[in-house]
């Protein structure tokens, strides 16, 4: 089947891997958020209009994955008007785009849509209760796009990670050479996921979406296997780049304030990914391996 992808945030971490690892039979089109503003209307429903047009000239069916996003989370605590505008009104634009051309869209949302409270995996389904600005926004942009009438799937994921722009696997690459020793918060518990990996289970989706066989379950939760906290993350890192992970001390996030509180627990649970027949993604610490030796 032949896809024509409209990947909006192409330029991102997630963006630029949905490009890369793109099969054969499709077309992407990944314009960065200077190329195509979410939150301008007529670019956005320009870009829809024409990915319709183009996929229908090419025999291809047209989806939309939304990987435009505001993501600094402290940042958004003094300028949620403007994580508002792209994490909420963007996607309200979009959907509505998607709902006139009839194209499928996937929106990608976070685990810190919840409160982190829990002593288990957060279920698609339980209660939402956002504790920052980011997580507000985003919790919104769900509602925008689950409520807008249009085709939506929307996937929450947590921890990304990926070779383009700032992340923690890089930033932890960084501090070890600057730094003798680190401390990192070891009471946040959550689930990290490469960039590419997740790229590779949204193709799946899409792929899935394009054929009539969308999963019945309209959000879905998708990250890497397993768990640690950022202070087993950060470890974790050392020892992949051949440093001796004993320089990395935990702390507690009373230890290391931050603008933005952060959920103490945000570990999604992913049934819902399987359940839809969808391919599980690998560990997490597998993963790391294979980013590190790849990078």
């Amino acid at each position: 089947m032949r896809l024509a992808v409209l990947v909006p945030g192409g330029s991102g971490q997630l963006g630029r891997d949905l490009v890369n690892t793109a099969g054969p039979e499709t077309e992407v089109i990944a314009p960065s958020s200077a190329e195509l503003d979410v939150t301008a209307t007529g670019q956005v429903i320009a870009a829809v209009g024409e990915l319709a047009e183009r996929a229908a000239a090419a025999g291809a069916v047209p989806v939309v994955i939304n990987a435009a996003a505001y993501t600094a989370v402290d940042a958004a605590e003094s300028d949620e008007a403007r994580a508002f505008a792209v994490n909420v009104d963007g996607p309200r634009v979009l959907a509505a785009a998607c709902t006139s051309r009839r194209v499928p869209l996937i929106h990608i949302s976070t685990d810190y849509v919840f409160p982190g409270d829990g002593d288990r995996p957060y279920a698609v389904d339980d209660a939402l209760g956002p504790r920052n600005a980011y997580g507000r926004t985003k919790a919104a942009g769900e509602d925008a796009v689950l409520g807008s009438g249009a085709s939506a799937w929307v996937v929450r994921t947590s921890w990304v990670y990926g070779k383009t722009g700032a992340n923690f696997v890089e930033t932890i690459r960084r501090l070890e050479s600057e730094r003798d020793q680190l401390s990192v918060v070891d009471d946040q518990v959550g689930a990290p996921t490469w960039s590419a990996d997740l790229a590779r289970g949204l193709w799946e989706l899409a792929e899935a979406v394009a054929s009539g066989r969308g999963p019945a379950g309209k959000v879905l939760h998708c990250t890497g296997g397993g768990e640690t906290s950022w202070y087993g993350f950060a470890r974790a890192i050392f020892e992949e780049i051949g440093a001796d992970p004993e320089r990395v001390k935990p702390c507690t996030t009373e230890e290391f304030p931050r603008p933005a509180p952060r959920p103490a627990y945000s570990l999604l649970s992913n049934a819902s990914w399987q359940d839809a027949g969808l391919t599980p993604l690998r560990n997490w610490r597998e993963a790391l391996h294979a980013y590190v030796t790849a990078s």
